[in-house]
């Protein structure tokens, strides 16, 4: 019974110091690091673990297939780990990034995005009227309304259907983002079937280059321009809104009310004007506040599918780490009971097997890491996000590849912990019959 209250205390303290480890942030490392080592250069027990962790760091050669299993075993967790939690923050900062606290967007009451709203005339002008929005030099609202349609165009290279986003806008769309700029050709001229493409829908999909001409609404259009954003409207087509009604037979309504406000402050009373119109069903918020929730929840979804795949993996890399570390202990039986006999205490060997196993597993980290950050970050792809594709870039961040160390550091904790342990009770007598 007690044998049994230790191995429970045990896996409680192992389970609270890898969660806390798991949390910590990279300079509370640097300070356990430094804590360590002046311990293994101080103490009299670290010297001793010291020259113990030197044996076995010697003897990695000899053990080269069982040390890889460990290393290449770790560094798969770390790479498939911050690969999936770097398509999460690439997909969040993508969404993301297009807003702002200045600007405004409305939609018709209890709708969750765009593609879900509808405002017609008089829901426009009225908003338009409302107090708080700004003007240009020549006294016009900056007020863009704008309709939002699935068109059907071809994946680039496969040939494939997939659902672009074609906005059609008002004038002042260009001066409510003034991140926009056209990089080829010129902007749409209203009133004719133009398009111009943002330069992720041209990498996704074909027939996106300036002259070239698509089928769309059963109508053909002609490609005018190629436009950079850096955010989730690198993604879509854009066309004179009139027209793209008239083409999708949407009539005068519009799906959202873009406006900019004299500044953010003004937002409130904006919001309350609105809230305040009794002929009006509409909500208000911020384009920063807009976004930020159509990030939510697809970016906790991949986070989620990332985090458990990483356990999933990580529970085998650990079982892996346990055999070869057993493996080694019961190979360096009567070395390590030798030196227990001319007076080596059982800590140092702990440390010993613990610190030969972490420097495994950091290789392991640094080779997933490295990998992860050479092949994806900056990588393109696109996903789904309602009935439309997202263009967006993997973001591989220091934060990733530090919570990627982690994680292998933890994985050598646990996998070197037991057979350190069992290493350090082994009796001397029965350990010098082993080989």
């Amino acid at each position: 019974m007690k044998k049994f209250l230790i191995n429970v205390g045990l896996l409680i303290l192992v389970a609270a110091a890898v969660f806390g480890w798991i949390l910590l942030p990279w300079f509370g490392a640097i300070v356990l690091a430094l804590l360590l080592a002046a311990w293994l250069w101080l103490s009299r027990t670290g010297r001793q673990a010291s020259s113990v962790t030197a044996v076995g760091i010697s003897t990695l050669r000899q053990r080269a297939g069982s040390s890889s299993v460990i290393v290449i075993g770790i560094a798969g967790v770390v790479g498939v780990l911050v690969a999936l939690l770097a398509m999460g923050e690439g997909l969040t900062a993508t969404l993301q990034s297009g807003g702002r606290t200045d600007t405004a967007i409305v939609l018709r009451g209890g709708s969750a995005s765009e593609s879900a709203s509808v405002l017609v005339r008089d829901d426009i002008d009225a908003i338009t009227q409302a107090p708080g929005i700004a003007r240009d030099a020549g006294g016009k609202p900056m007020v863009s309304a704008e309709l939002v349609v699935a068109a059907n165009v071809a994946q680039k290279g496969s040939g494939e259907e997939a659902n672009a986003q074609l906005r059609g806008v008002d004038d002042e769309a260009w001066a409510l983002r003034p991140g926009l700029k056209i990089v080829q050709g010129h902007r749409f001229r209203p009133g004719l079937r133009e398009l111009v493409v943002g330069r992720g829908a041209g990498q996704q999909f074909a027939g996106m280059s300036v002259g070239d001409e698509l089928k769309l609404g059963m109508q053909s259009w002609k490609v005018v321009g190629v436009f950079e954003s850096g955010d989730a409207y690198d993604s879509e087509l854009w066309a004179d809104r009139q027209t793209v009604a008239s083409a999708y037979r949407r009539g005068n309504s519009a799906e959202s009310v873009l406006v900019r406000l004299t500044s953010a402050d003004a937002f409130a009373g904006f919001s309350a004007a609105l809230a305040a119109d009794p002929k009006l069903k509409v909500e208000a918020s911020t384009t920063a506040d807009y976004f930020a929730k159509q990030s939510a929840g697809l970016a906790t979804t991949i986070r989620f599918v990332g985090l458990t795949v990483g356990v999933i993996m990580a529970i085998g890399a650990i079982f892996g780490a346990l055999n070869c570390m057993f493996a080694a202990v019961a190979s360096r039986a009567r070395e390590i009971a030798t030196l227990r006999a001319i007076g080596f205490r059982g800590s140092p060997v702990v440390v010993s097997v613990m610190l030969e196993t972490m420097l495994l597993a950091l290789l392991g980290g640094v080779l997933g890491a490295l990998i992860v950050w050479l092949v994806f970050n900056g990588y393109t792809t696109s996903t789904l996000s309602g009935l439309t594709q997202v263009v967006f870039r993997f973001k591989v961040s220091p934060q990733l590849l530090w919570s990627g160390l982690k994680w292998a550091l933890a994985i050598g904790f646990i996998g070197g912990l037991f057979p350190a342990v069992r290493a350090a009770r082994l009796p001397v007598t029965t350990a010098l019959r082993e080989l």
